[in-house]
């Protein structure tokens, strides 16, 4: 994105300093300097970040030390402005990789460079684009099923490519789960800045971690500026799709009555799709719905409202609607871990706003300060060592240490009150389960008079309100269900039929699985994206996955074409061995530690099969390319 020219005065250029993130700031002067010798003073100067740590955007510089490199931003900001704002020339890899290691406050690996390179596109290339279009042969088609965040980027790389395609969406508009998810308090739990497309950034959030429509409004903006909306059928569901060996397409049933002919096959549904409500046991009177089918009719206003689960969601719907409710009852079974972010709900200032628009490669640099601290750091704290013990509390040293840092922050917001506090305090190993990011609302809301925290199951259903497991009844005029997704039924309610009439549903049972999560045996030209085996739980972004598989995915569609071949599948041992590399690594991992109750993670035999456990760095070399030796071709 390139930058707007400064036109800001001496005083407002100072005022906007002091609401940025000062070592980024310090690395967009680098962009900016005069010469090499000017860029040397700035990398080697005395005064320089601490570390980095996700969430933590000032690298532990004290307030003294960050007025310094203000007062020095600031004369080369003004020079820069009186120079008439002159293009930047390019900085070398070695210049760009100091200031990779700079801004971290320790070397960044070299094995990391290449992806960081990519991911900064300081040279406003989008390296990630579908290859140049080849000649595509009549009737060479896709349909993607989901508009969604992995959906709309396959369609925008499809069409770069010149591959006709249709996308297929339920919905009556874009953004797949920010569509359906409108329930009081939605918002993203990864830096805005970062949970975007890498080739489309936004300089105009309005939150650092946005709420759900302005992340809707993104989505929409990106897919009306790549033309994808006239590709898509709205409100139409696809009921199933069955290879046709004849003629080498997939045909397409779709829930007004028509079908669809396509050589390729993208399914972009996700895993977080559709809404598990338990079955209990009885009836309730009143309104009761779930959160990702929350009903705006339903008027909380001094309700009786009995909230039902309180993992990630239900920790951000319940301190939105506190206020409203008459009283707010939580079924909660188990604790969740908490992540200090004092920033989670905090608007992105007017400063910032005019550094990522008028500074340049600010943005680029932010996005990356945001990426690097949580991209593979995660996995030392979820990696288990079998020697430590108790492995009921903790899986390692480092994963203790991180136990005690969320159990000081928890017991930081709860003070003189034991009662809570053993309700809050999970018992089992840190980052076991999706951990959350706080900034004390979810606290201070269950220590409201009129909010009540109950750590017990749903035993049955009453048309007064609800009994739980202890046998305690809770009056309600509202029921939420807060219980996530068919996690484990990926694909629900779809029908696959591959080759030989393999039904994929039935083919994985309880273990859903796929090659680098995208392709599977059998099933020729299809390909998953947000597939088994590709959710991340230790760091990085959604967004960053499904770039990598979307570029994997236009990869062997580059060689289908290239090859004149008309179908492939991944040969049946190469699959076999990434599954079982997978899950050996996945044993290692304290998502898969069985000292985890009510772990959605983990199916009813203990294994976990949506998340990867693979470092990013390696996933992304992995995706960067297809080798056809690993392929049947027809």
């Amino acid at each position: 994105m390139t930058p707007s020219p400064i036109t800001s005065t001496d005083a407002e250029i100072r005022a906007h300093l002091e609401d940025v993130s000062v070592p980024t700031l310090i690395l967009s002067c680098i962009h900016l300097a005069r010469d090499q010798a000017e860029r040397d003073r700035l990398l080697d100067g005395p005064v320089r970040p601490g570390g980095a740590m996700l969430n933590e955007i000032q690298g532990f510089l004290t307030p003294e030390d960050q007025a310094v490199l203000r007062g020095t931003a600031y004369d080369a900001i003004r020079d820069w402005r009186e120079r008439g704002c002159p293009e930047p020339e390019p900085l070398d890899t070695a210049t760009v990789k100091r200031m990779m290691d700079w801004i971290i406050g320790a070397p960044v690996p070299d094995e990391y460079v290449p992806m960081m390179l990519e991911e900064l596109a300081l040279d406003g290339t989008d390296a990630k684009a579908a290859p140049a279009p080849r000649v595509v042969p009549d009737g060479f088609s896709a349909v993607v099923v989901g508009c969604g965040m992995s959906g709309i980027l396959a369609a925008i790389r499809l069409g770069q490519a010149g591959i006709p395609y249709t996308v297929v969406e339920k919905n009556a508009g874009p953004g797949g789960t920010w569509f359906e998810n409108t329930y009081p308090g939605a918002r993203v739990d990864v830096g805005n800045h970062f949970y975007c497309y890498s080739f489309e950034p936004s300089d105009h959030w309005t939150e650092y971690f946005a709420q759900q429509p302005e992340i809707l409004a993104y989505f929409t903006g990106v897919m009306e500026k790549y033309d994808v909306a006239r590709h898509v059928r709205w409100s139409t569901e696809v009921i199933g799709s069955t290879w046709e060996e004849a003629t080498q397409t997939w045909r397409t049933e779709l829930s007004d009555g028509s079908t669809l002919s396509s050589t390729v096959l993208v399914s972009a549904v996700g895993q977080l799709n559709r809404p598990h409500v338990p079955e209990v046991p009885g009836h309730f009177d009143g309104p009761a719905f779930h959160t990702a089918r929350w009903d705006h009719d339903v008027d909380l206003s001094g309700k009786d409202v009995v909230m039902i689960g309180a993992g990630a969601t239900g920790f951000q719907v319940a301190p939105a609607i506190a206020d409203r409710v008459g009283s707010l009852t939580v079924l909660q079974r188990s604790a969740q871990w908490m992540f200090p972010n004092p920033g989670y709900h905090e608007p992105v200032g007017e400063g910032m706003r005019w550094a990522l628009r008028h500074l340049p490669s600010y943005a680029r640099w932010f996005r990356f300060l945001i990426f690097f601290p949580g991209c593979d750091a995660g996995l030392a704290a979820a990696r288990v060592d079998p020697e430590w013990e108790p492995q009921e509390r903790s899986v390692s040293e480092i994963n203790d240490l991180a136990r005690m840092m969320f159990s000081e922050w928890i017991e930081s917001q709860v003070g003189d009150d034991p009662e809570l506090l053993a309700q809050v305090l999970p018992d089992y190993p840190a980052t076991g389960k999706r951990t959350l990011q706080d900034n004390g609302s979810w606290l201070q809301t269950l220590q409201r008079d009129h909010v009540e925290l109950v750590r017990a199951g749903v035993e049955r259903l009453e048309p007064d309100g609800v009994v739980d497991s202890a046998g305690r009844h809770h009056r309600a005029d509202v029921v939420i269900w807060s219980t996530g997704f068919l996690y484990h039924q990926p694909l629900t309610p779809l029908r696959i039929t591959g080759h030989g009439g393999v039904d994929l549903r039935e083919h994985w049972g309880t273990r859903p699985r796929a090659y680098l999560g995208v392709t599977v045996p059998d099933f020729p030209n299809f390909f998953c994206l947000y597939g088994p085996g590709t959710n991340l739980a230790s760091g990085g972004s959604i967004i960053f996955a499904s770039e990598c598989e979307v570029t994997y995915v236009m990869a062997c569609l580059d060689a289908l074409l290239a090859g004149g071949h008309g179908a492939m599948s991944p040969r049946r041992e190469v699959y076999d061995d990434y599954y079982e590399r997978t899950q050996a690594e996945m044993r290692t991992m304290v998502w898969a530690s069985p000292h985890i109750e009510h772990n959605y993670y983990a199916n009813d035999d203990g294994e976990v099969h949506g998340l990867n456990p693979w470092r990013l760095v390696d996933y992304w070399d992995w995706t960067r390319r297809v080798d056809l030796a690993e392929y049947d071709l027809t």
